[in-house]
């Protein structure tokens, strides 16, 4: 018999609105916790890489938040953890979260009608068992040209500076704007649903 995620308390470790979306789109009940971990302290040569170890330090935060709350209970029923992070790559460069409004307005200027790439991963941990394994997932998108009363407004909103390299394909202003999406938009909003799957199926 095959185990069931269902049997499992699930936490999402990340604060970001779309990965609670996009896991509750995928039917799981959850809790979340944040990571507090200085990201910029963390870097690799390759975005596969550098999404890969902010993860696992996202995951050894929590893990350990987790042990001095004195959450043993929660560790002894069958607990998976979900930590996730998502960089941008634009002509070979790593971005992340655009530091001020600034370099927002520069990054989406740099798109217009360029392409860029999400590199996003996922790494599912089973406290109980100690298991622990992610992966990663790329998606190239290409952009028409995006005015620039567009960029000025997204960038008024703010709500670019809460997402790696200001890239925020599902916004209504930013959509009609997207040519091609080469992958899922679910894995460019911060949490591939069909890897996220597959590590939750193993971890249980």
């Amino acid at each position: 018999m095959e185990a069931d995620a269902s049997s499992y308390k699930i936490i999402l470790g990340s604060s970001s609105i779309a990965r609670r979306k996009i896991l509750a789109e995928m039917g799981y009940q959850f809790t979340t916790m944040t990571a507090d971990i200085d990201e910029k302290s963390i870097r690799k040569e390759t975005p596969e890489e550098l999404v890969m170890a902010l993860a696992e330090a996202k995951a050894d935060a929590i893990i350990s938040k987790l042990q001095t709350t004195n959450s043993q209970e929660a560790v002894d029923e069958s607990t998976i953890l979900i930590a996730a992070d998502t960089v941008v790559v634009y002509e070979g460069v790593i971005r992340e979260k655009p530091s001020n409004k600034e370099e927002a307005r520069q990054f989406l200027k740099d798109y217009s009608g360029k392409h860029a790439a999400t590199v996003g991963s996922v790494l599912v941990t089973n406290l109980k068992t100690g298991f622990r394994k992610g992966g990663w997932d790329r998606v190239e998108i290409y952009f028409n040209e995006i005015p620039d009363e567009i960029i000025e407004k997204l960038v008024d909103e703010g709500v670019t500076l809460n997402v790696a390299g200001g890239l925020i394909i599902e916004h209504p202003l930013i959509l009609p704007l997207v040519k091609e999406v080469v992958g899922t938009t679910d894995s460019v909003m911060g949490l591939p649903k069909a890897l996220t799957e597959n590590l939750l199926k193993q971890a249980v």
